[in-house]
């Protein structure tokens, strides 16, 4: 078994790798989560620590640690040995008094590992969602007169990309800058990345599509709207727009993780209204010492 700290794209590649290879209703990671994560912010690097472990030239587990005390990680179910060291590096990643760790409810050798080291779950505050639907019988985008949706056209939309953005979910970090980082990053496609443009030439809505070509499973994330053309449908026909784009590409299902407490419940009924349903959750686990 070999450490070794994560040093740039390439080793997101490896993250992501792992993340594919242990899809399942039970795993928490899809391969576009990490793109998105990883780069929508410029300038972070420095407030986090990862590291990834590999056995016989395959990585089985990785950990993500950040100065807030966040704690995100990845162990094959197959190697559940390791979880308590994967912890145990991410808690001495900084020196902070308390650490918060999201799982989803599924992963049973997570819990176990969290509970050895004296985390306890929480019962209440938000948690997210994850839901499905299959790739068939896709509802066919409706939108406004005036109103048209199409995928992004490279860097010359970058800044309104942005843009929208921002509006959708101020204050954000997210810049052009960001944002082309995001696109640079695999498996990022242009095909799967749709905006609505309004009868004014803005960006109107957006939902940014991840293609797991391995699992044939898209995901969504995120998905926005200016808050003045909300109440038009135009998120749901910006998320219709990127489910055919899966479907073309030979996708079976998509996924999406909305906010499922009661304290926002917008994003989950635009989901369910698109035939999504829910099969696991995530739970928030923390610590202080």
């Amino acid at each position: 078994m070999t450490r070794f700290d994560y040093a740039g794209p390439a080793d997101l590649r490896a993250m992501q790798g792992l993340a594919a290879r242990l899809w399942s209703p039970r795993s928490r990671w899809h391969v576009g989560d990490l793109a998105w994560n990883r780069y929508l912010h410029v300038g972070r690097e420095p407030e986090w620590a990862t590291s990834l472990w590999e056995f016989d030239g395959e990585v089985v587990a990785w950990c993500w640690a950040e100065e807030s005390g966040e704690v995100s990680l990845c162990v094959d179910p197959a190697r559940a040995d390791l979880v308590d060291e994967v912890l145990a590096w991410g808690l001495a990643a900084f020196d902070v008094a308390a650490h918060e760790a999201w799982i989803l409810d599924a992963e049973e050798h997570l819990a176990a590992g969290l509970v050895r080291a004296d985390f306890a779950a929480r019962t209440d505050g938000p948690f997210f969602l994850h839901t499905a639907r299959p790739l068939e019988d896709v509802p066919t985008p409706a939108l406004p007169a005036g109103f048209t949706v199409r995928p992004v056209r490279g860097a010359a939309d970058a800044a309104g990309w942005a843009d929208v953005h921002g509006s959708a979910f101020h204050p954000s970090r997210v810049t052009a800058e960001s944002y082309l980082n995001v696109t640079a990053a695999w498996p990022y496609r242009a095909a799967f990345d749709h905006v609505v443009v309004a009868p004014d030439g803005r960006f109107a809505a957006y939902c940014l599509g991840w293609y797991d070509e391995a699992n044939r499973v898209g995901e969504f994330e995120p998905v926005g709207t200016r808050p003045e053309f909300r109440r038009l449908g135009l998120a749901r026909a910006v998320c219709a727009s990127v489910l055919h784009a899966f479907r073309a590409a030979g996708g079976e299902s998509a996924v999406v993780r909305p906010r499922g407490d009661d304290e926002y419940p917008q994003a989950l009924a635009l989901y369910t209204d698109l035939g999504f349903t829910g099969y696991a959750r995530t739970v928030s686990y923390a610590r202080t010492r």
